[in-house]
């Protein structure tokens, strides 16, 4: 069995150190935060500053593949995130009543909760598992490498002390130190592919009250303007965020972190409106994330692997903005890979860096384009003209057929052009359009002079 070193306790190391221990394999988990999530979840998530996380506070809706890993490998830690309140929703619960059952249907099914959640139900497991050892408030400082075509790492500095492995997994997110540390040893480069997304995310946090209403009934979750996006991210224990995404350089950005400024624009989007109006208690300032950009850093060249002994997961290989959510359904798939495959990685990392090319890379591309097209027509302030993809929007909540098709693609089970291009699709948007001769794609947000009306002078 594989000795291994887990650098980063975010969700991508700790559900890869879980299943790697689980299998048999000696794992330390090195984290430099001392502090770990589950004790008092409501502090953890509302009152930790967290500044090399700041995903950790934004909304979080984990896809499918999310919960299938947790079935599959560790149905304990699926139990104990819906006991902490994680919720599923099925995407035919939109419809009251779900259609025939279909092979895969079962898969589209998104868990409702903040991340802390899922990281206290990882943690809490973590502790019952003999094979893996946590070590918080210890930064790894440095790799141990040995000379060699390629060369190999062997280990991990902490401090003055080195921590000899057969195997380092970077998931230490983004910022990662591992690029330089291998340059600095000598290494060839990683390749790093790096698209900058030019939208900023800003929410905040609700909880509704315990004697009022519980939803606002059938009400999208998504609204959007010319120039921004707005979400409702219902979640665990009665909170939910409220979400607006625009250019990182619209004029109005700084003053949406005013919350009664943030709130007013957000009441102009139909999704938010309906729940804000439920009265709920604010429970946070208005949290910005900005910087976002789309990154792929692979540890291997057309040369072959820059290094062994060494392999990257989670936001340390492929960080996307999170506007479609597939960061934490990246990296558990990716976790769930290498820990099936650990002694042969191990020996020889190109199998998993070439499966990470077939298995995730695609989703990474897709992520690319659709951040393009976003930026732009945010940042424009752009119609909508394509037709027939408004009206695949439209029709997706009316019909289940396509609303299957959207699903599909939402949860990173089948390529956009394969789900929507079947005949059956075709033939279900064309009837809901020959009943609808007058559609015409239009938003249901604010226009540019009612949001810059909301937007104090």
């Amino acid at each position: 069995m594989a000795r291994v070193a887990v650098i980063g306790g975010g969700i991508s190391g700790l559900g890869t150190a879980l299943m790697l221990g689980r299998r048999g394999h000696p794992v330390t988990l090195f984290e430099q935060d001392a502090r770990q999530a589950g004790e008092d979840l409501e502090r953890d998530f509302f009152d930790w500053r967290r500044p090399r996380v700041p995903q950790a506070v934004q909304p979080h809706s984990l896809l499918a593949p999310v919960r299938t890993v947790l079935r599959t490998e560790s149905p304990d830690v699926y139990a104990d995130l819906l006991a902490r309140g994680a919720r599923e929703y099925h995407e035919f619960d939109w419809f009251g009543e779900h259609p025939p059952h279909r092979a895969g249907d079962e898969q589209l099914v998104t868990l409702r909760t903040r991340r802390i959640v899922l990281e206290a139900a990882l943690i809490a497991a973590l502790r019952r598992e003999p094979t893996v050892e946590v070590r918080g408030g210890h930064r790894v400082s440095g790799l141990v490498v040995d000379e060699g075509r390629p060369a190999r790492v062997t280990g991990v500095r902490v401090g003055a002390r080195t921590h000899q492995v057969d195997l380092v997994v970077d998931a230490s997110g983004r910022r990662s130190s591992v690029p330089d540390w291998l340059v600095a040893a000598g290494c060839r480069p990683p390749v790093v592919e790096s698209h900058r997304a030019g939208i900023a995310y800003l929410c905040r946090w609700y909880r509704l009250r315990a004697e009022g209403p519980r939803d606002p009934g059938q009400v999208r979750t998504g609204s959007a303007a010319p120039f921004a996006l707005a979400g409702l991210f219902p979640s665990d224990n009665g909170t939910f965020a409220v979400n607006l995404v625009l250019s990182t350089g619209d004029p109005t950005r700084g003053a949406l972190l005013d919350p009664a400024v943030f709130e007013a624009v957000a009441r102009r989007f139909p999704a938010c409106a309906a729940w804000l109006d439920l009265d709920p208690e604010p429970r946070s300032a208005v949290l910005a994330m900005a910087g976002l950009d789309n990154r792929w850093t692979a540890l291997a060249d057309e040369a072959g692997p820059v290094v062994t002994g060494l392999v990257s997961i989670g936001d340390s290989l492929i960080h996307t903005n999170p506007t479609l959510g597939h960061g934490v359904a990246l990296g558990l798939l990716a976790g769930q890979y290498l820990a099936g495959h650990a002694d042969e990685i191990a020996a020889d990392p190109d199998g998993y860096h070439a499966w990470t090319v077939q298995a995730l890379r695609p989703w990474f591309d897709a992520q690319v384009t659709a951040d393009r097209v976003n930026a732009q027509r945010l940042a424009e302030g752009s119609p909508l003209l394509d037709r027939r993809a408004a009206a695949l929007a439209a029709c997706a909540f009316e019909d289940p057929v396509v609303m299957r098709a959207r699903a599909q693609v939402r949860h990173l089970v089948r390529p956009a052009e394969e789900a929507y291009g079947t005949e059956e699709v075709e033939r279900h948007l064309t009837a809901w359009l020959d009943a609808r001769q007058d559609f015409t794609p239009q938003h249901d947000g604010p226009t540019r002079a009612q949001w810059d009306a909301t937007i104090p002078g």
